[in-house]
């Protein structure tokens, strides 16, 4: 039903849980490359060993690769750089969740481009508090898409 794209993921644990949400949600997972390990990695396999024949996954070389070949109809962007929050999106069925790089979240050129289509997971600001770990943001904007869509071929 739903699609979450991690452009250029570095850390395998994170990519491990988020693929075990995307088996248990029917989502769908993009990664988009150049990954920070490989998809081999014992890390990444542990984290969702038992779910990776479960779920659908496609890695791709870069963004203009994942573009090419999937030609989504929307892109959302989650980042700390958006003044609109994550439950203001309307969600529906096919859209593409777009979240950043753990250590550098999205390029500017895709702020830019997707302006309009920027969301944000509220949270306290300050020194030394920079945003939620990467598998549990998705798992936050995953499930509200999901509510808001009545929770659709979930039990």
């Amino acid at each position: 039903m739903f699609n979450i794209v991690l452009y250029t993921p570095q850390i395998p644990q994170n990519t491990g849980n988020i693929a075990r949400s995307c088996a248990l949600t029917d989502a769908r997972l993009h990664l988009v490359g150049p990954l920070g390990f490989s998809i081999q990695d014992r890390y990444l396999k542990r984290a969702g060993l038992d779910y990776w024949d479960k779920m659908q996954v496609t890695a791709y070389d870069d963004f203009d690769d994942f573009m090419k070949k999937t030609s989504p109809d929307r892109l959302l962007l989650f980042t700390t750089k958006a003044e609109q929050y994550y439950t203001q999106a309307t969600y529906r069925a096919n859209d593409f969740l777009l979240f950043g790089c753990e250590t550098t979240g999205l390029p500017n050129e895709l702020h830019q481009r997707y302006a309009d289509f920027r969301y944000t997971i509220p949270m306290r600001k300050g020194p030394q508090l920079r945003s939620l770990n990467l598998a549990n943001s998705v798992n936050i904007v995953l499930y509200e898409a999901l509510r808001q869509n009545h929770f659709a071929n979930l039990r």
